[in-house]
């Protein structure tokens, strides 16, 4: 049988080739790394996770991402049984000790007989003799293989701007300060409730660093980058304060749930919490903390949080473009390009954020191309299941530019806004309000959506265990 090529072994095209081998689908996986580098890569494993380490909520009930974390474990998700596997406590959160989990996918796919790894850069479109081709390079394609893209689609691909939060070393940190606590208390996979370190600010601590972060030293863009934009689920903290003084209160330093062992009767006025980053504990990054900042004007700045004063960083912030193509125009449903049927596209740069979106979007396309080569039917997943509802977002589910007062299309998170609406069955003599009706909601949404998952599961789920 021919085989299927990926082009990019991160968490999509990790996710894409377990999938086609399940299946029985030779795979030749393309990984430019270590040949050529990113400006984001350090090692040269799959699936290395170059930003947070957390898949974040594993609420399955009334989170999104939580929904898809559930319907990728059903869908024998590769990244999903890897990251159970190498959990580190994260509150509520799904978070994995990074080094060890891309370790595990890379000798999972390397010593698969029907995996072919191949260190080298594709760099153009794939040759004409590839008659199945995954890409799956996100967003930090290479120039070679993006102009490519560009020429024959004839479309411009949108681009912003992602920042990586800064490592501490935990022995640094000022434990006679900072306290250990989940927001609220929360529990989570392998979590205890106190799983966060929690570094509490003052208002005069909080104004004096906004200053900072404000007047900081920052990356300079070149000429042809000043006009990208940001992805909001994303913003570096000096373009959050620079938004406004009171933004990063209610966004990553926001203070509630919280409390001070050492001061239970005084609310902070802002808190940095920092989540653990590998299973040893000797690793935390600081939670939202993505930024443009300098190397020298990050170590000044986050040493004014009180608990960092004598920090020291295994590794600083760092900000890289990304690209992403303009999906609902160029893919079809099961993520074909429309002008080369031959190449499908998968995680990131299809226009979806996140890395369990990524990796969830490259299981799809990887059923999508096992069926192709087997010669089976497979339709796409419900709209109503989370895997749905995200294909949709990127395949047609956007609003269009062409039409007057509507927006462009937007990289997005999974959420409960691109499931089709539910209608919740009233119980009689009980009438929810706010935040209650809106969990009912969402529990609703989740059931229909495993529900319906199982239901499609189900006859491709049999045909791969034969």
């Amino acid at each position: 049988m021919k085989p299927v090529h990926i082009v990019g072994g991160g968490l999509a095209g990790s996710e894409a080739a377990w999938q086609l081998v399940r299946r029985g689908i030779p795979v030749i996986l393309h990984e430019m790394r270590p040949v050529r580098g990113t400006e984001a890569h350090k090692t040269d494993r799959l699936a290395e996770l170059v930003c947070s380490n957390s898949f974040r909520s594993d609420d399955r009930e009334t989170n999104a991402v939580g929904l898809l974390h559930e319907e990728m474990r059903r869908a024998d998700s590769l990244i999903m049984r890897m990251g159970d596997s190498h959990q580190v406590p994260a509150g509520g959160a799904l978070a994995v000790d990074r080094d060890g989990f891309a370790e595990a996918v890379t000798g999972v796919l390397t010593s698969h007989p029907l995996v072919t790894l191949d260190r080298a850069e594709v760099a153009g479109l794939p040759p004409a003799d590839w008659d199945s081709v995954i890409v799956a390079t996100g967003p930090l394609t290479s120039p070679a293989l993006a102009e490519s893209i560009r020429s024959l689609t004839g479309e411009e691909s949108l681009a912003f701007f992602d920042a990586i939060a800064p490592i501490a070393h935990f022995d640094s940190i000022d434990m006679d300060t900072a306290w250990f606590q989940s927001r609220y208390d929360k529990t989570g996979p392998g979590g205890t409730g106190a799983d966060y370190i929690n570094c509490p600010m003052d208002r005069d601590q909080y104004e004096a660093f906004i200053d900072a972060l404000i007047a900081g030293d920052k990356t300079e863009f070149k000429e042809w980058e000043a006009s990208t934009p940001y992805f909001d689920g994303c913003l570096p903290i000096e373009i959050m304060a620079e938004r406004g003084r009171e933004t990063l209160r209610h966004g990553p330093m926001k203070p509630v749930g919280l409390t001070n062992p050492r001061k239970p009767d005084e609310k902070a006025h802002a808190v940095v919490q920092l989540r653990q980053d590998n299973a040893l504990g000797t690793l935390y990054n600081m939670v939202g903390f993505q930024t443009k900042l300098k190397y020298g004007a990050q170590t000044e700045i986050f040493r004014l949080i009180p608990g960092l004063q004598a920090a020291q960083f295994a590794r600083l912030g760092g900000l890289h473009r990304n690209t992403f193509l303009n999906s609902p125009k160029l893919l079809d449903p099961t993520l074909r390009l429309k002008a080369m049927p031959r190449l499908r596209f998968a995680g990131q740069i299809t226009g979806c954020e996140g890395y369990v979106e990524s990796a969830s979007i490259g299981l799809l396309a990887g059923r999508f191309a096992a069926a192709e080569r087997l010669g089976d039917e497979l339709s796409g997943p419900p709209s109503t299941t989370a895997f749905g509802a995200l294909l949709g977002h990127i395949t047609g589910g956007h609003l269009s530019a062409d039409e007057p007062g509507r927006r462009s299309f937007q990289p997005m998170n999974v959420n409960f806004g691109l499931f089709p609406a539910i209608q919740v069955q009233r119980v009689p003599g009980v009438k929810l309000r706010g935040p209650e009706k809106a969990m009912q909601k969402k529990r609703a949404i989740s059931a229909r959506a495993l529900a319906d998952l199982d239901a499609w599961l189900s006859p491709s789920t049999a045909a791969a265990a034969e």
